[in-house]
């Protein structure tokens, strides 16, 4: 593609409160509002190109997660962030400079709206919850989190942490001292626990 076609990319970088992952933000959409997509290895991110090559051109990355306008990029603990964070924004800005579109395929991103279609009502508070009162300072620090399930039985909440909150040390203290206390707070009948999924 030649130069005058490529897109205008600014890209700013943000930390975030877990020390290896680093949020790189636009300044347009990177995936459909409202929507984010997490790859926690290469196997995972065949829908997604920029994913799929921030693993195999950086053996240090180990999970890619994309929201809004950003990026989150987690590495390993083998290298420092001062060492390596321009080579990673250099190449996420050339890819998006290139790639006019979402950062992932079209039917991941239709798969994941039609989700939660069938929902309960109390899974459905649940959900509006989070979306009103947790997801907008998780994702201001370059995650996610989203609903797995409930199980009934023993009113216990089950989470999904994406992103920067996935191996971040103060995530279990935010989902047992905030997280778990809201929920348990605002629907007191219905939820006696909050605990992570796949951490």
């Amino acid at each position: 593609m030649a130069d005058s076609a490529k897109r205008p990319v600014s890209l700013y970088l943000e930390s975030n409160p877990n020390p290896n992952s680093l949020k790189f933000v636009a300044n347009f959409m990177l995936v459909p509002e409202g929507q984010h997509f997490d790859y926690p290895d290469a196997a995972s991110a065949v829908e997604a190109p920029l994913a799929l090559e921030l693993f195999s051109k950086f053996d240090y990355v180990e999970r890619v997660f994309f929201m809004n306008n950003f990026v989150t990029v987690t590495k390993s603990e083998s290298v420092e962030w001062a060492e390596v964070q321009t080579d990673v924004r250099t190449y996420i800005s050339e890819f998006l400079a290139d790639n006019i579109g979402f950062v992932v395929s079209f039917e991941e991103a239709d798969a994941l709206a039609q989700e939660g279609a069938n929902d309960s009502e109390l899974i459905q508070k649940i959900k509006t919850i989070l979306d009103e009162y947790i997801k907008p300072a998780v994702e201001q620090d370059g995650g996610a989190i989203s609903f797995h399930s409930y199980q009934e039985e023993d009113k216990r909440v089950k989470l999904l942490l994406q992103g920067s909150c996935s191996g971040c040390p103060s995530s279990t203290i935010t989902l047992k001292s905030g997280i778990e206390n809201l929920l348990k707070r605002m629907l007191p009948d219905e939820v006696a626990e909050v605990e992570a999924e796949g951490v």
